[in-house]
């Protein structure tokens, strides 16, 4: 367990842990970051390019993927407190285009083998990843629904600017599908949220990124969070790379002058289409450690970061979910996080929240320890074993 403030063997152990990753290539650079109370340690470990050797530094600033999630389920959850939308009702007032939807008799099946679905889908069901639509754990050729999804270029797949098309015309796209699941049915990842910003742009009257502003990023000073990076900032953008089968090594991904973020997208995703920081993120992570508040400004309420991180899930849910076996395992799901009532396998912890992001980011906020940690590199696909370790080493149990 971690003792008052952030010991020095503690400290030097995740140092050396991740390190490692660095010296053997499996990633260019990492910042971790790890606060105990008002004990902040951050660690800025390898380059964040390659080929020119630029240090990592503590505010380099990545590409947090599906860590956008929480911070979208976040904002949600304002307008859920001042009445504008509610929890259980159809979200057909702000997207009539997804009103009497069709569900697939099958899910290998022919997308005209349809019946009615038995319910409208709520906006619980987008928080919850219960929309009966998103990401399905098996060959491609054998789902004619995912053939569509990329003929209608629905952004599905890894993370990156989604699509080409402008917010309106990605739903008119989207509602000419049928769902996979009844609404309610199962988790599946995670084109829920993907809806789910459509229907903030709407509700709220503003683009999804002057909303996310004017509710969580102003509020909290998240200066350098957006869904894309300035020019003035770019030299500060880690650029991300890939395993390369052929040499063992690493290839460029994604750059950073010329990066997809480098430029406002037509579509923000708000399933994974945020860029961010360390101290960005750490505003984040301790408003909800602290129920919804930051520095004595209340951005939500303790009732609704509560609702955000208890378990939405019921077993039978997690079971048949076609998402479960990369996404979810043994974890559960509240609204845009991740619950690990029970803690990690060798990590020795339990109560925690979070989420981890498909190009290399990890954050989880800790109530039992007053801790936050999260950690940050850029690399696709994401290793696990980076992952365990670092939370092995941020609240496994060793001696002060």
């Amino acid at each position: 367990m971690i003792t008052d403030g952030l010991p020095n063997i503690r400290q030097d152990l995740m140092h050396n842990v991740m390190a490692g990753y660095v010296e053997r290539g499996e990633v260019a650079g990492v910042v971790t970051l790890l606060c105990r109370h008002d004990d902040v340690h951050v660690d800025a470990i390898g380059v964040q390019d390659l080929e020119t050797g630029e240090p990592m530094q503590c505010d380099t600033i990545f590409r947090i993927s599906s860590m956008t999630k929480p911070i979208v389920a976040a904002a949600t959850m304002t307008l859920v407190e001042e009445g504008k939308l509610k929890l259980d009702d159809p979200i057909d007032r702000w997207l009539p285009e997804l009103a009497d939807r069709r569900v697939l008799k099958r899910l290998d099946g022919p997308l005209d083998d349809t019946v009615p679905a038995n319910r409208p889908i709520s906006l619980r069901d987008l928080l919850t990843l219960r929309m009966g639509f998103g990401f399905i754990m098996g060959p491609p050729e054998e789902y004619p629904i995912l053939a569509t999804v990329d003929e209608l270029q629905l952004g599905m797949g890894p993370p990156k600017p989604a699509t080409a098309h402008e917010p309106d015309e990605w739903l008119r796209r989207f509602a000419t599908l049928p769902l996979m699941h009844q609404p309610g049915e199962q988790w599946m990842y995670a084109m829920g949220f993907d809806v789910l910003g459509v229907l903030l742009a709407r509700a709220s009257s503003q683009p999804l990124e002057s909303f996310l502003r004017e509710r969580i990023f102003g509020p909290l000073g998240m200066d350098d969070t957006s869904f894309s990076v300035p020019a003035a900032k770019l030299d500060r953008l880690s650029t991300c790379n890939q395993g390369s089968p052929e040499s063992g090594g690493l290839r460029l991904y994604d750059g950073a002058g010329d990066s997809q973020w480098s430029r406002p997208p037509a579509f923000p995703n708000a399933a994974g289409g945020l860029v961010s920081t360390v101290d960005d993120f750490l505003a984040f992570g301790q408003m909800m450690l602290n129920k919804g508040e930051h520095r004595g400004e209340r951005i939500l309420s303790g009732h609704s970061v509560e609702l955000m991180t208890t378990d939405q899930l019921t077993p039978k849910q997690k079971a048949i979910s076609d998402s479960v076996p990369i996404f979810l395992e043994d974890r559960g799901w509240g609204f845009g996080v991740s619950i690990i009532p029970s803690g990690d396998e060798g990590a020795g912890d339990h109560g925690r929240f979070g989420w981890e992001g498909g190009l290399g980011t990890s954050w989880s906020s800790y109530p039992a320890e007053d801790t936050v940690a999260i950690l940050m590199t850029q690399l696709f696909p994401p290793s696990f074993d980076l992952y365990l370790d670092f939370w092995n080493s941020a609240y496994g149990d060793i001696e002060p």
